[in-house]
């Protein structure tokens, strides 16, 4: 057993109560692409878990069509902005040890108060993304 670091390397919780190791996270569309390769056969019960820091608020929404996602706020704080199904707009503001939950099929955005660090655990089959 080794110690790795979840910034830049993800684990994939998959079927059979799996976890595996993902390559070293470059940040790409490519990436992403791979790693929905990679793990197809799990479908919708597939997880990515991943850490990642901000200093500016998202650039695009993106939205799991296939299954919901956590949100967990680690240092800083962040405002998560949902996008619910009869277009209204729902805002939550995560300090560190809160978290939240975008449902499946709900479009999603995050701004950053300064720095922020979250732990996502993301079912991600089909996610999609559009420019906010």
């Amino acid at each position: 057993m080794t110690a790795a670091n979840l910034f830049e390397q993800p684990v994939h919780l998959g079927l059979g109560a799996t976890a595996l190791a993902e390559p070293v996270f470059t940040g790409d569309m490519a990436w992403y692409e791979a790693y929905a390769n990679r793990h197809q056969a799990d479908g919708p019960e597939g997880r990515l878990v991943s850490m990642h820091r901000f200093t500016e608020s998202w650039a695009t929404w993106e939205m799991h069509p296939s299954g919901s996602e956590v949100v967990v706020c680690i240092a800083g704080r962040l405002t998560l902005l949902q996008e619910q199904p009869d277009s209204s707009t729902e805002a939550v503001t995560l300090n560190p040890g809160e978290y939240a939950i975008n449902q499946p099929g709900v479009w999603h955005t995050a701004d950053i108060d300064g720095k922020a660090t979250a732990l996502f655990i993301t079912s991600g089959l089909g996610t999609e993304h559009r420019p906010r």
